[in-house]
């Protein structure tokens, strides 16, 4: 069973553990199972409240978020991905000797060769592994068949200077095995000329499943000026145990790694690098999920017209149409173009065309994202874009939303927001780091709500934290830090709209920059002085709740905590740090102690001396 039907089948875990809502001026949010199936377009929202009356208290407000997230089969023995699952009746070997290559083992005379242009028509009933050793600049290996196979990379190295390496016709699933050092390559002049309607797509195209392994490497360079891709299906992509693979796309070429149906990245080393305007390095149809593995993103390429859909569009290092899912590894993305985004999630088309969008989610591994590129063309730079904002009528329609769990995340961004999401936003758990020089740390259109987990949020030209609707503290350990000075705050929960910040009991929380006005708490906030650049800790009279570093140029931050007592600065910490060595919790001693006078509001200081740094340090 395909792993796309898979998706679509299997239990969805409910984390529903908190109310909360979704509002903002002049926007609608949707329910996706309530749009009509005979409706192409998405339908607003017509039986949940989709803005609400701000209440005193966040404990009268009763609307519900769908905190929902997809849930994905674990990998297992029995995992159909796996090749040990799999058997192979027989190996055909296949020799590539510069403008030649040799056929060993078809005994039913499958294979037919040209130069070194090798095509195997599988007619038979058996499971074949192929096997690809050799060296040519004018070749390439084709296959046809109706039932799975192996291709077994095995210190190959094939350039075809007219278009695909390998071109896998074959709509089965295709492990592809990698031994030892194999390369794959097109040429700059390469038309990719195709006959019979067949497509090809990529330097290694497959009509199926791919499913890479092995313990060898395999370098993908993509030199075309047609805007073909790296590694391309038109099912999915997945990356099992334990390669090492590098995709290369050039200037005018397309995309690094592309699966229609989704890309799954459980194991490996991957490596992606990209160059051309409006090209992503990891991209698909419908979601990209990391399980495992070290993946690392280069992307470059700019903001371009598309002339199929009459817009501009710009890059980015993942692009998923429905949603992004991170529950283990390493992701590294850097992405320096005008308009380029880490991360890009939930599209307006995919909800159109499917009445429904998934959650994006994080609930393990470490990702990492740097974005240095500007607006270019209305196209926005983002380090994380979750969701889409389409204009209806007179007002919006928003979706997507972004769940954090659990993981180490850091983002940084030169000039644009660092996390967006159009729909709502919660955290529950993980370490989430975020600077913006360029404006918003964290933005969403819908609502906020932090649970749990550590947060930093810095921005120098905007908020440091920003929701269209509701703002909610309900745990956790927040740290918003914004150096603008007014009317930007630290924490901003749209007041013009009706919305509020709520600061509930057992949320600990510091802001430099201030909150805004009109916020409810029911714990009390405090105006703390504190120790620039150094560490500062919170008391409840028995124990140290928590410390936090302060920015270099911080004298005053607003605080509040479960039970706070007391306050000191210039602290010690001998235990573990978190969120990037801004917070800690174990490990808390010294101190002088500061005192915790009345918050009436405002900015706690204004802005950092010259517009101060982006990291406490």
């Amino acid at each position: 069973m395909k792993t796309s039907a898979i998706i679509r089948t299997v239990l969805l875990l409910s984390v529903l553990l908190f109310p909360m809502s979704c509002a903002g001026d002049d926007i609608l949010f949707f329910d996706e199972e309530l749009i009509n199936e005979n409706n192409t377009n998405p339908q607003p929202h017509t039986q949940t409240t989709t803005t609400e009356t701000p209440s005193e208290t966040s404990s009268e407000t009763t609307t519900q978020i769908d905190e929902t997230i997809p849930q994905i089969e674990v990998s297992g023995e029995d995992d159909e991905d796996n090749v040990a699952n799999t058997t192979f009746a027989k190996t055909i070997t296949i020799s590539f000797s510069g403008a030649s290559a040799s056929v060993d083992g078809d005994a039913d005379g499958f294979a037919t060769v040209s130069g070194a242009h090798v095509t195997i028509n599988n007619t038979g009933k058996e499971n074949i592994i192929y096997k690809l050793s050799g060296s040519t600049t004018d070749g390439s290996f084709k296959l046809y068949s109706s039932k799975k196979q192996a291709i077994l990379l095995s210190g190959v190295s094939i350039t075809n200077p007219s278009g695909a390496a390998i071109n896998n016709q074959s709509g089965k699933r295709t492990f592809v095995m990698v031994e030892g050092s194999n390369t794959l390559a097109d040429g700059s002049s390469a038309a990719y000329s195709t006959t019979d309607d067949e497509d090809m797509k990529a330097v290694f195209f497959s009509e199926g499943q791919l499913v890479f392994s092995g313990s060898g490497s395999l370098t993908v360079t993509a030199n075309n000026k047609q805007g073909k891709s790296g590694i391309v299906s038109d099912d999915y992509v997945r990356f099992m145990a334990s390669p090492s693979v590098k995709v290369t796309s050039g200037s005018s070429a397309g995309h690094g790694i592309r699966g229609k149906d989704y890309v799954r990245i459980s194991d490996g080393e991957l490596t992606v690098s990209t160059s051309a305007a409006m090209k992503k390095g990891i991209g698909s149809d419908d979601y990209v999920f990391v399980e495992g593995g070290t993946t690392n993103i280069n992307v470059s390429g700019g903001v371009a017209y598309d002339n199929d859909d009459a817009e501009y569009k710009g890059t980015a290092g993942i692009k998923a149409d429905n949603y992004f899912g991170m529950t283990g590894g390493s992701v590294t993305i850097k992405n320096t173009g005008n308009g380029g985004k880490g991360i890009s999630a939930g599209s307006y088309d995919f909800d159109s065309e499917n009445h429904s969008l998934s959650n994006s989610f994080i609930s393990g591994g470490t990702l990492k994202i740097t974005t240095t590129g500007s607006e270019s063309n209305d196209v926005s730079s983002k380090g994380i874009k979750i969701g889409y904002k389409e204009k209806s009528g007179n007002k919006y329609i928003c979706a997507g939303s972004l769940i954090i769990l659990g993981g180490n995340i850091t983002v940084s961004t030169s000039k644009a927001e660092g996390i967006e999401a159009k729909g709502n936003m919660t955290f529950n758990g993980g370490e989430t780091y975020v600077t913006s020089t360029g404006d918003d740390a964290i933005n969403c259109q819908g609502e906020m709500t932090v649970n749990n987990g550590y947060i930093y949020a810095y921005s120098s030209q905007n908020d440091a934290m920003d929701s269209n609707g509701n703002m909610k503290f309900n745990g956790g350990y927040v740290f918003a830090v914004t150096s603008r000075g007014a009317p930007e705050v630290a924490l901003d929960a749209n007041s013009e709209g009706g919305y509020k910040i709520y600061i509930n009991s057992g949320a600990t929380l510091v802001a430099y920059g201030g909150l805004e006005n009109g916020y409810s708490a029911s714990q009390t906030v405090y105006s703390m002085s504190c120790t620039a650049g150094g560490w500062n800790a919170l008391h409840d009279g028995n124990s140290y709740i928590a410390a936090f570093k302060a920015p270099s140029g911080a004298s005053t931050v607003a605080v509040s905590a479960p039970s706070l007592k007391s306050a000191y600065k210039g602290s010690s910490i001998s235990g573990e740090t978190l969120c990037n060595g801004i917070w800690a919790i174990s490990g808390i001693s010294g101190g002088s102690t500061s005192s915790l006078g009345t918050y009436s509001g405002g900015g706690m200081g204004g802005g950092f001396p010259g517009g101060g740094p982006g990291r406490p340090w």
